[in-house]
């Protein structure tokens, strides 16, 4: 239900001594007296009935309000069309001032908990009773004060939690392929060790020779002391693996064309194995290849398994990182360090679109000294930006240097850090770029967009004393952060 549906009673051009009488107890009006209340003459009394809508998430807000009786809930919608109440205002209660003041639309939807009499003042009425009554406009402007304190705090929450859930996803993803690759290269391992423990049971009822023995033992030394070849285009691979098949079938080993492939990725040819050959007989030439290749592959498999849980410790480090960077307390942050482990946590989505990403990090980078809260979450919020922006397949750019700048003639010259995300994708209309910075400003349909995050990007870049500064056409978006390594 819209302000436009909840009854009005007649407007009068006096208010009652009645609804006077109610006035004192709203708290931003108490210290008001009964003239100055007047101020509030032709304002209309409305009957909001329980459950009823005042103003839905998103819609322009056009009036002020004062809650005489009743109570109101807020409520916010997600993304996922999930609705959570947040606060619930009591009667006393005047709201709405944000709205008009900082021209956004409304960033809760407000229902009726009960039933509610409202005073409500339209814009024009709200913008007169601001100019001609300076007690109201000190109390108005005050609440609002305290009320942009709370909602910044909120938004700011809103938009971690965003950033949570990114984090949340990207982990999800990048998590899930060393676990998988672990897995699967721990249940091949355990099939090649039983597979050699029956190798060597076979090998022990055997009568070896000493040459036999020494030929198995240098065979041993050559897979393990083996140096990775220079890599093989797939033709070349291709032809290899034939010819090794080939040669392998003609001495009678089981199962050449499996381990071709196993002997080929050290560099093993034919001729590496003539010696053995030459040295065993029988089905005991194809049992110790078959050993051979156990042994090839288990040592590359736990090689597997240590990439995966090395990747898998990048992880946490890089969510450690971001979690426990900017608390407040004085830190001295490697912006690159920083950087990169969001490009870690976001990397699941540059795979996913096929990004080439051209990253230039300088190396004599100074570090940040800052109590500044909130620096992944810009990061987060560009490169994510950036990445949804960029074309399939498309091109994300990042930079980082240091700036030498000068804020006076007798002031040595104070060193900028710079960081620049640029994508290559359609560019940003030129009718929103003068409001991308704007709170609460989308062009994406209530509840799939909040419009928080390039807003909190601007603030928290401005609390840390620096600026964000972009420039937008088709192929080419460019944004730059630039950070002061120190706080005066």
């Amino acid at each position: 239900m819209t302000p436009s549906a909840i009854s009005p009673h007649p407007v009068t051009s006096t208010l009652s001594p009645e609804t006077i009488a109610r006035l004192a107890d709203v708290s931003i009006l108490a210290s008001l007296d009964e003239t100055t209340l007047h101020c509030l003459d032709g304002a209309t009394e409305v009957h909001l009935p329980a459950e009823e809508v005042l103003i839905q998430q998103g819609e322009a807000a056009r009036f002020f309000w004062i809650l005489l009786s009743g109570s109101i809930t807020i409520s916010n919608t997600s993304t996922d069309g999930q609705e959570t109440t947040q606060h619930t205002m009591h009667q006393g209660v005047a709201f709405g001032e944000v709205q008009l003041l900082a021209n956004i639309a409304s960033a809760a939807t407000y229902r009726a908990a009960s039933d509610c009499e409202l005073l409500q003042l339209d814009e024009e009425q709200f913008w007169l009773l601001m100019t001609s009554c300076p007690e109201v406009r000190k109390a108005i402007l005050g609440n609002m004060a305290m009320r942009l304190a709370k909602l910044q705090a909120t938004t700011f929450h809103q938009e971690k939690m965003a950033s949570l859930g990114t984090l949340a996803a990207g982990l999800m993803h990048e998590l899930n392929n060393p676990g998988a690759a672990a897995r699967r290269a721990s249940s091949q391992l355990r099939e090649n060790l039983l597979r050699m423990h029956a190798l060597t049971a076979k090998f022990s009822k055997t009568d070896m020779t000493y040459e036999q023995k020494q030929c198995m033992f240098d065979l041993q030394e050559f897979a393990l002391g083996a140096s990775l070849p220079q890599p093989l285009s797939s033709i070349e691979q291709a032809d290899a693996e034939e010819a090794l098949t080939a040669w392998m079938e003609d001495s009678q080993i089981e199962d050449a064309w499996k381990m071709a492939p196993t002997l080929v990725s050290i560099g093993i040819q034919a001729q590496d194995l003539e010696h053995a050959r030459i040295t065993f007989t029988g089905s005991m030439f194809s049992d110790s290849i078959s050993w051979l290749v156990a042994l090839i592959s288990s040592m590359q498999l736990v090689g597997i398994v240590e990439e995966s849980i090395t990747r898998v410790t990048d992880l946490v480090q890089a969510v450690k990182s971001y979690a426990y960077e900017g608390r407040g307390e004085k830190q001295t942050i490697d912006v690159n360090a920083s950087i990169h482990a969001t490009l870690v946590i976001l990397s699941h989505k540059i795979r996913e679109k096929q990004l080439t990403l051209d990253k230039s990090f300088s190396s004599d980078l100074v570090n940040l000294q800052t109590e500044c809260q909130g620096l992944n979450q810009i990061w987060t919020n560009l490169l994510d930006n950036a990445i949804d922006a960029a074309p399939q397949g498309g091109t994300l750019t990042i930079r980082t240097w240091t700036e030498q700048v000068r804020t006076g003639p007798q002031t040595p010259p104070r060193a900028n850090i710079c960081v620049m995300f640029r994508d290559n994708g359609p560019g940003i209309p030129p009718e929103i770029q003068s409001r991308i910075f704007d709170p609460f400003y989308t062009t994406k349909p209530v509840g799939v967009g909040t419009g928080l995050g390039l807003g909190i990007v601007f603030r928290i870049v401005e609390q840390c004393g620096g600026t964000l500064r972009f420039t937008s056409a088709p192929g080419d978006t460019e944004f730059v952060v630039r950070l002061p390594s120190t706080r005066a």
